[in-house]
């Protein structure tokens, strides 16, 4: 059974970190793309990073706080966050996404919420 179950969040101080974890069942994290998106109220769910096919890519407004390590071994995948601000206050969701033979699997976890405030 394919599971992906987001963990980590929670209340921290602006120019704080935290570490989001992604555990995944019932799959490979290194046979597909692991991404971090996060949805604000009120707005569109937006990518925060993505790991997958020996590169990284970024939103624009990570901006070098974030970084997304992967853990082949434990089958995870974390989201780094440093120097955090209000703007990142968000739910943040764990994504595993790929395309093999025009089979897409396209897996998400529930979502942690992560809230930045002083």
């Amino acid at each position: 059974q394919v599971q992906v179950v987001e963990s980590g969040g929670g209340l921290v101080q602006p120019g704080g970190s935290l570490r989001l974890s992604c555990a995944a069942s019932g799959f490979t994290v290194s046979l597909y793309a692991m991404s971090w998106y996060r949805q604000a109220p009120g707005k569109e769910r937006e990518l925060v990073a993505t790991s997958g096919g020996g590169s990284t890519t970024y939103g624009t407004f990570v901006k070098g706080r974030f970084t997304i390590p992967k853990n082949n071994a434990k089958n995870m995948v974390y989201l780094q966050m440093n120097s955090l601000n209000p703007e990142d206050t968000a739910v943040y969701y764990c994504n595993a996404l790929r395309r093999r033979n025009g089979v897409v699997n396209d897996y998400w976890g529930q979502g942690t919420q992560v809230t930045v405030s002083s």
